[in-house]
């Protein structure tokens, strides 16, 4: 009996020293986050787009020019007739018998002119037969006197129009002119042609010329013997 009592009387003192129990506070709800407001229309930070540079040819430039050089010989009444893009057969005839017409007209060694007149004879009519004389008078002129050697080698061309037998054709080309008489040198430069062809006797011809250069093998220094 007095050891259950001393048991009671243990279990009461050792309730009395511990601390009172806290209970934690009852956790309220989280609050909800308002959504966030949809972007407004016409308010947007995307970047703008780059701009595009018009990054054209040269031949395409050189086209614009030439539509409105010189009256555009063969541009007339042509727009509709234009088969160039279509009939490449054609345009590749035409473009290889113009290269190496323009080439061979404008090469001259003062060995051998005849090898010039010879290939102009063969490649122009109409109005390039008079159009050439001018352009290639100062080279006959001065090449004897300064021993000169003019080359001339097309770089790039372009079939503009084709319409039928006529045909128009912008050509680029390096001229080399070399004077190796008494003080002589080379000169180096760019020239560009717009050339009509016209197909007669089941070839093609230049009919008509422009240039855009000083006229070809011309030396700035003609006095130097």
């Amino acid at each position: 009996m007095s050891t259950t009592r001393h048991l009671v009387n243990r279990q009461r003192r050792l309730a009395a020293a511990r601390p009172p129990t806290v209970r934690p506070p009852t956790a309220r709800p989280a609050a909800r986050r308002k959504p966030e407001a949809a972007p407004r229309p016409g308010r947007s930070h995307i970047a703008p787009w780059p701009l595009v540079l018009a990054a054209l040819t040269v031949l395409l430039a050189a086209f614009s020019v030439l539509a409105y050089v010189e009256g555009g010989h063969a541009r007339k009444d042509t727009a509709g007739h234009n088969t160039a893009l279509a009939d490449t057969a054609r345009t590749s005839e035409v473009k290889g018998v113009v290269d190496e017409a323009v080439q061979g007209i404008f090469s001259y060694d003062h060995t051998d002119p005849a090898r010039t007149e010879a290939a102009a004879a063969s490649r122009l009519t109409g109005a390039a037969v008079a159009q050439y004389r001018a352009l290639m008078g100062p080279v006959r002129e001065q090449g004897p006197r300064q021993k000169l050697v003019l080359t001339t080698t097309v770089t790039d061309s372009g079939v503009e129009v084709v319409d039928g037998d006529r045909a128009r054709v912008l050509v680029f080309a390096d001229q080399s002119s070399t004077r190796t008489g008494a003080g002589g040198g080379t000169t180096v430069a760019a020239a560009m042609f717009a050339v009509d062809a016209v197909r007669q006797d089941g070839s093609w011809r230049i009919a008509a010329l422009d240039t855009f250069q000083r006229a070809p093998g011309t030396s700035t220094d003609q006095g130097k013997e």
